[in-house]
């Protein structure tokens, strides 16, 4: 038996076990289960600590993320950027951290389009939160040099900036009232972040970027996808994040590699939506 899980509050939501269990069975690893449990940050140390030896893997959600790394072990590099982790993998040494949230962006990007020709170098980041640092993580493989960081309280956005900052990024901090059309249009990428109600205000300027990522799925859609769609454009979605996501957390927790389209069958069937086509 071997045994992974998703940490959350609420954890009921999550559609984690779908994939896993998805990709175990797609494995014919008939002897692991995947399970969620409700965990707030708090309580996710002496969780963690308490777990039996067939514990192998944790995936986690909010609130958990930064509770996470700083429980770890040991962390990868862009988990200690990013300042959280979504992932955690038991191994000689003990629990190790990393935030495979990096790969979710990096992918649902590939999946939706690559950048324009030539590149600006700039995207429009909207939020400030753990989403929004992972996010400009993979930005970077973009050839992202530049990011507009937009934010309602400039006062919360230092830690985001400072993560820019050691992925050699330049950040500018802008209010809502900066998310101009000829803005969006003219950066490489759009990225929201921030709920779908705090979008409203701009999503038709969001809507005249090249590409657009709204790392939402629910409620969906949103209204930065409504206008998305009434322009024609190109949006990939939280959901599409999500499954590229778990492609690492599947990796490391069985070393083996992910059945990516198992997967993304799996949480198509159980959202009834449609998600991008994977790439090589």
């Amino acid at each position: 038996m071997r045994r992974a899980g998703v940490l959350g509050r609420p954890v009921a939501h999550s559609l984690s076990p779908v994939l896993h269990r998805a990709a175990y069975a797609q494995l014919g690893l008939a002897g692991w289960r995947y399970d969620p449990v409700e965990c707030g940050d708090d309580e996710l140390p002496d969780l963690v600590a308490g777990l039996g030896p067939d514990w192998v893997g944790l995936s986690v959600t909010m609130p958990g993320k930064v509770a996470a790394l700083r429980m770890a072990d040991v962390a990868s590099e862009r988990a200690v950027i990013v300042g959280a982790a979504n992932t955690l993998v038991r191994g000689d040494h003990g629990w190790s951290a990393d935030c495979t949230d990096v790969d979710g962006v990096v992918g649902a990007l590939r999946a939706v389009g690559g950048p324009r020709t030539p590149a600006t170098g700039r995207a429009v980041l909207l939020g400030a939160g753990g989403t929004a640092r992972a996010a400009l993580a993979g930005l970077i493989g973009w050839g992202v040099v530049e990011v507009d960081l937009v934010v309602r309280d400039a006062g919360r956005a230092a830690e985001t900036v400072h993560c820019a900052e050691r992925l050699g990024l330049a950040a500018r901090v802008l209010g809502w009232g900066e998310v101009t059309p000829s803005r969006c249009a003219g950066a490489d990428v759009v990225v929201s972040t921030v709920p779908a109600d705090a979008s409203e205000q701009v999503a038709p300027a969001v809507a005249r970027a090249p590409v657009v990522l709204d790392a939402a799925y629910h409620p969906w859609p949103t209204p930065v996808a409504v206008a998305v769609a009434t322009a024609g454009g190109r949006l990939a979605s939280g959901l599409d994040m999500l499954l590229h996501q778990a492609f690492g957390q599947v990796e490391q927790f069985t070393g083996l590699s992910a059945p990516r389209e198992a997967m993304r069958d799996a949480l198509q069937a159980a959202t009834g939506r449609s998600l991008l086509p994977l790439t090589s």
